[in-house]
């Protein structure tokens, strides 16, 4: 089940008078024949490198880095404007395909916040995660936690992790978990703290950290003492003090057993968690971080899809919060949402090797 544009946001924009074009797929959370209903136009799986070049294809992850030239205007997540590992790869072939990316994470408004973000189900869908990791922890030890299934609803979500917690406390003499929250006020921080607050976690087990707690600079010998540590701040341009290292977690007394980290910037020269360089999945959703010192197993839950555990919920809301900015697609060269993002796309292509910068 995979994310996709929601069926409202569909049906509202073919009755603006956009043409709407869906891609058939036996893989997504809604239907051919829902999209169908919604007025859109199927059109065959894997089509669109022949559509014509006026068309603006909209998707959601970066595309496969085929070295494949690109004529046509994108819209996705490229997590390339930073300059991560391989960005260059990734954006090449717009720039020289004459093409274009709009990515999703620069659509800001002008006081820079994002017109739609995952991050309210990401953070709730790592949060469950890091409670399943730990509750395997306690209940298998020395055991990788499993493939894990996507689900249609976050109540059912919510009923398995509410079960694994109820085991895992049992082989914990009774004791829930207490988790510590980075970033606990923005977008994932709240869907983290929902999901421990549905699966009853109180005020006692969650701490909260904002820009305020971690201002001193780490590393945070607080963070061996929780049993989880969810990180959800988002990973700008300046260097971050690392809240955690390999030498903090090997210190004597560590209770710390999972790390989940939203934020999820691995590579990221100022990423704070320093001590993994691994993705995981939903296949194989855990990382192990190898750490000295009398503390028990160490994982990082570093999946790049989360809200995918929640497809359907994930993607009504982000399809909700991205419609007005598609409405204003069509005036694109003076919509300042628009205007900004093509400003990040050419200042960021201008970087490229061999690109010259009046390109």
């Amino acid at each position: 089940m995979r994310h996709s544009v929601s069926l409202n946001s569909v049906r509202e924009l073919v009755e603006s008078g956009y043409d709407v074009r869906v891609e058939r797929s036996a893989e997504r959370i809604y239907k051919d024949e829902e999209y169908e209903a919604a007025e859109a136009q199927l059109v065959p799986q894997g089509s669109w490198p022949e559509a014509p070049t006026d068309h603006i294809i909209a998707g959601l992850k970066e595309l496969p880095d085929d070295g494949s030239l690109l004529p046509h205007t994108h819209i996705h997540f490229g997590h390339c404007f930073k300059q991560q590992d391989g960005w260059a790869e990734c954006l090449g072939p717009y720039h020289h395909g004459g093409g274009k990316l709009y990515d999703l994470e620069f659509l800001c408004d002008d006081n820079g916040y994002r017109m739609a973000a995952f991050g309210y189900w990401a953070g709730y869908a790592g949060a469950a995660i890091a409670i399943l990791a730990w509750s395997h922890q306690l209940l298998h030890p020395g055991t990788r936690l499993g493939p894990l299934s996507l689900y249609d609803s976050s109540r059912n979500l919510r009923r398995d992790v509410s079960t694994a917690l109820q085991s895992a406390r049992e082989a914990n003499k009774g004791a829930k978990p207490r988790v510590i929250i980075i970033g606990g006020h923005g977008r994932c921080g709240r869907g983290a703290a929902a999901l421990y607050q549905d699966v009853g976690l109180g005020p006692e087990e969650i701490v909260v950290w904002t820009r305020k707690d971690t201002a001193p600079g780490g590393p945070f010998p607080e963070i061996n003492a929780a049993d989880i540590l969810v990180h959800c701040i988002y990973l700008g341009k300046d260097r971050i003090p690392p809240f955690l290292t390999p030498n903090s977690l090997s210190i004597s007394g560590r209770r710390l057993r999972v790390i989940c980290d939203v934020s999820l910037d691995p590579n990221n020269p100022n990423n704070p968690l320093p001590v993994y360089s691994e993705y995981s999945s939903f296949l194989d959703p855990t990382v192990s971080v190898p750490v000295e010192g009398d503390g028990p197993e160490l994982t990082v839950v570093s999946i790049d899809h989360l809200p995918n555990l929640v497809p359907r919920q994930a993607s009504d809301e982000f399809s909700a919060a991205l419609l007005p900015t598609m409405h204003n697609l069509e005036w694109r060269e003076s919509d300042s949402v628009w205007k900004t993002a093509s400003a990040v796309y050419r200042d960021t292509a201008k970087k490229l090797p061999m690109v010259n910068s009046e390109d």
